[in-house]
């Protein structure tokens, strides 16, 4: 009893996520070389302030996302995001040549020797390394994850492609010709990697994911990666509960939906629903889908049991795995 009252004390409050931001431009006097990143020139420190800017947004946003229905409940937020160190380099992003990727991917174990990341990760407990460049002259993973238990990550899981520390570290790695949205949408693929890994998605036949709790109860979705519940439940990074394709979210159709209500074993309260619910902003129903993941101080339960607070695998991945926790207490 003390070990399980000790276990659900540890996420009864806000974890933090250290994060080390490494940010990569090649320069020209004070314009980035378009030369080297293929796709983004203009001015060194205008693009230097938006990228600033946008680490701030992110942070904030994904604060915001992790409160539990926090568009109608004062719940305090699962995670804040806190930047403990970063570090410029005027230069361009080391690349790696790598069987069928062209243009060639970069070089991440360059790259986290350059920045000590075993120091920062191991010493300072950063969580994740938020990094920015460009994707003209290079290819990128949305994120890359590095762990003593393996690769669970929105890449090709190469095993030797980030170097392994005694803690878990993930690598996020945006492209700042882009904005806000892109970056929110490498955090929820990544989440929602974690979330079907842990629900045994990696290992179930796909003409039963309509069965598992996060994928076929929480989604509301199937192989197909489409919407397929009536009512629609809560959808997923690309499919909000009316949309009809990939990154429909701005879809003026009506549909019933209990994403504002979602309950495991039953059919929650259900409204009709269309994108004007997140002002058809693409950021915005971004934070609401987060919003709709157990967080601290929902009261959800799957038969019988609590549901564990999802965000508390973002928060310490390795004792989930060491302690082979599922998406219930």
């Amino acid at each position: 009893m003390l070990a399980a009252a000790i276990l659900t004390a540890t996420f009864a409050q806000t974890a933090t996520i250290k994060v080390f931001v490494v940010s990569y431009f090649p320069v020209q006097g004070d314009q980035m070389d378009r030369s080297a990143t293929g796709d983004v020139g203009g001015s060194y420190a205008d693009l230097k302030a938006k990228t600033q800017r946008l680490t701030k947004e992110a942070c904030d946003a994904l604060e915001k996302g992790s409160t539990f229905r926090g568009y109608k409940l004062s719940s305090p937020p699962s995670l804040r995001y806190e930047v403990v160190g970063e570090i410029e380099i005027k230069e361009a992003i080391p690349t790696r040549p790598k069987q069928g990727n062209n243009p060639p991917l970069p070089d991440y174990n360059a790259i986290m020797k350059r920045i000590d990341a075993k120091k920062w990760v191991e010493e300072k407990g950063v969580n994740e390394v938020w990094m920015w460049g460009y994707h003209g002259n290079n290819g990128l993973w949305e994120s890359n994850m590095a762990s003593p238990t393996g690769d669970i990550s929105n890449s090709d899981r190469d095993p030797n492609d980030l170097p392994v520390f005694k803690r878990t570290y993930t690598v996020y790695h945006y492209n700042y010709g882009r904005g806000l949205g892109e970056m929110l949408e490498n955090h929820m693929h990544q989440f929602e990697h974690l979330l079907n890994h842990v629900d045994g998605r990696e290992t179930t036949p796909p003409e039963k994911w309509n069965e598992l709790l996060f994928w076929g109860k929480f989604v509301g979705s199937d192989y197909s990666h489409k919407i397929v519940t009536n009512p629609a439940r809560c959808g997923w990074t690309h499919y909000a509960p009316n949309s009809e394709r990939d990154y429909d979210w701005t879809n003026p159709r009506y549909v019933e939906t209990d994403i504002e209500d979602w309950h495991p074993d039953k059919i929650g309260k259900t409204q009709r629903m269309n994108a004007d619910r997140w002002d058809r902003d693409p950021i915005k129903w971004r934070i609401y889908w987060l919003q709709a993941i157990p967080g601290l101080g929902h009261e959800l339960t799957h038969n019988g049991r609590k549901l564990r607070n999802w965000w508390s695998f973002k928060a310490d991945w390795d004792r989930a795995k060491r302690e082979k926790w599922t998406l219930v207490e």
